[in-house]
């Protein structure tokens, strides 16, 4: 009986090792996140990107590599970035970086390999590789106050613009700690009040300079001035600062 006892002790210990030997550890998940590339072997992204990858919500992906912004269903089971259809906006982007967006198809066609080791994503092809780090180590959220933000597109309720006056004028805003603000229409100076709530903005009337400005600068700048009008919405994604009131008018910018 002692020896039968002592056999089956040794056969229990020998079956719990094995179970514990098979155990699996979960393997690096980049759901929930968004990356920004930090360099590419290969063909380099045309207007020098980067590249915005977003796997926030489940099942979809989101793209952007310096022109148009894309989402797509992606499928990462096999560790492969496997994307369907992109849709996408639809602006015209100005010189090299008119290639982005083929660039992205590119890759995404290619179903890149992807290993995650921390915050460092890397995807691999067969003539190449991109490495991205996680946008908040990357790029952690610029404040609001204190900022200088560069207006980059106008909102309004049917959709996301920028056009050749608001490149070449680049209009800026600035709220300063003591509730000031100040900026730039794309034409002529601006000063006012902004109240930084918890999510939204209430802007005071604004005093600006009287330069005559070119129709296309003209309409620039009442965009501006509207989107800056009583209070409005904001959110902050790294660089970016969103902009949007109740009548669905706003402006996205990027911190200088």
């Amino acid at each position: 009986m002692r020896t039968t006892a002592a056999v089956l002790g040794l056969l229990t210990f020998a079956s719990l090792t094995a179970c514990g030997g098979d155990e699996q550890t979960t393997p690096p998940d980049p759901s929930g996140r968004t990356f920004v590339s930090t360099s590419v072997e290969g063909d380099p992204i045309p207007g020098g990107g980067p590249l915005v990858l977003g796997f926030t919500d489940t099942g979809r992906l989101s793209v952007e590599a310096g022109c148009n912004q894309g989402s797509a269903d992606v499928d990462l089971s096999e560790g492969k970035v496997v994307a369907g259809p992109l849709a996408m906006t639809l602006m015209a982007c100005p010189g090299e970086a008119a290639g982005a967006d083929a660039w992205v198809a590119a890759l995404l066609d290619a179903q890149p390999n992807w290993t995650l080791g921390g915050d460092t994503l890397t995807l691999t092809t067969p003539t190449g590789s991109v490495t991205l780090t996680d946008e908040k180590v990357a790029r952690p959220d610029r404040p609001v106050v204190g900022t200088t933000w560069t207006v980059t597109a106008l909102i309004s309720p049917d959709a996301v613009t920028t056009t050749a006056a608001l490149e070449r004028t680049a209009p800026q805003l600035l709220i300063a700690g003591d509730g000031s603000a100040s900026g730039f229409t794309g034409c002529n100076r601006m000063t006012g009040t902004a109240d930084v709530r918890q999510s939204s903005i209430l802007f005071g009337p604004w005093a600006t300079t009287r330069m005559a400005c070119p129709p296309d600068v003209s309409e620039v700048e009442r965009a501006v001035l509207a989107a800056l009008t009583g209070e409005t919405g904001y959110s902050v994604h790294s660089d970016s600062l969103r902009l949007v009131n109740s009548d669905g008018v706003g402006l996205t910018l990027r911190a200088s």
